[in-house]
């Protein structure tokens, strides 16, 4: 898969990972063959209505195509949260639920694993999300990599909550401290902008049970822009919005959305490619390579 396949994603919304960059695979001995790519998309926002995006029941559609075209399909698809819009209605929820499963329906990917968001989940706890698309955090793996995804908002105190992490506790204690592990989660694990509700209350205890784990990479969304962060040795790699773009960490009082710009529409919900070898970690952003 070359870089240049994945261009015509800019501007749609997400990322593309790369196991063969994530921190350990080399050092675990895996093989060229066992190789794959796996697209994230996060916060579609689906129900949203109004500015400062004019296209809101277009860019989700849009973005099922271009991955159906991409050259070399990935080997399975995440959306990490806010699968769809906040609302008091619970029908409305469902409805809303019910819809964007018949939009992503349209992905060719036999594998698309589902994360709620806080606005899928935290009036209800959870409930309508779990009906529709099953547990809120689970683990599994692929081809040699361990994946661990977590639920920091089904919580409305932005948590993980002791079950959770004694959960955590549990399933990492069955796995090789050197073997590559993925965790994805909506909100930052890290205290990124408290204030603004960029955080996991306790996820210094999430971050303490994945310390001895010397090969782990974190992808999450919430944030809608490109963001990449290190606690130790541990990489946090966020991912942009499909709906709207919100601004630099700490640059306002509130994180409200950035108005739409007619001469530059879809400014702001392009996607990154994270691919690390070693300490290096090369992004592309529309087309663009910085190192």
């Amino acid at each position: 898969m070359q870089r240049r396949d994945f261009l015509h994603l800019a501007g749609l919304g997400g990322g593309a990972i790369f196991s063969a960059g994530l921190a350990g695979c080399a050092s675990a001995g895996r093989q060229p063959s066992s190789e794959f790519y796996f697209v994230q998309l996060s916060d579609t926002h689906w129900g949203f209505q109004g500015a400062p995006n004019p296209d809101a029941r277009g860019t989700l559609p849009k973005a099922v195509a271009a991955v159906n075209a991409l050259p070399q399909p990935p080997d399975f698809i995440v959306f990490t949260g806010d699968l769809t819009h906040t609302t008091d209605d619970p029908a409305e929820r469902r409805r809303r639920m019910v819809e964007f499963k018949q939009v992503v329906s349209e992905l060719k990917v036999k594998t698309v694993r589902f994360m709620p968001g806080e606005h899928d989940a935290s009036l209800d706890r959870g409930a309508a999300f779990r009906e529709l698309f099953g547990d809120t955090y689970t683990r599994f793996d692929h081809k040699g990599v361990h994946f661990m995804t977590l639920d920091n908002v089904s919580d409305r105190g932005t948590m993980l909550g002791a079950e959770q992490l004694a959960w955590m506790q549990a399933e990492l204690a069955k796995l090789d401290p050197d073997a590559p592990l993925v965790v994805l989660a909506h909100r930052p694990l890290f205290p990124l902008v408290p204030k603004w509700d960029w955080h996991t209350r306790d996820g210094d205890q999430a971050l303490a049970l994945l310390m001895p784990h010397r090969n782990v990479t974190v992808f999450y969304g919430h944030i809608h822009q490109e963001h990449h962060q290190m606690t130790g040795h541990i990489g946090h790699h966020s991912a942009r919005s499909l709906m709207f773009p919100l601004p630099a960490p700490g640059t306002a009082d509130k994180p409200l959305p950035i108005a739409w710009d007619p001469a530059a529409p879809y400014r702001g919900l392009g996607w990154r490619e994270v691919e690390a070898g070693g300490k290096e970690i090369e992004r592309i952003e529309h087309g663009v390579s910085a190192a």
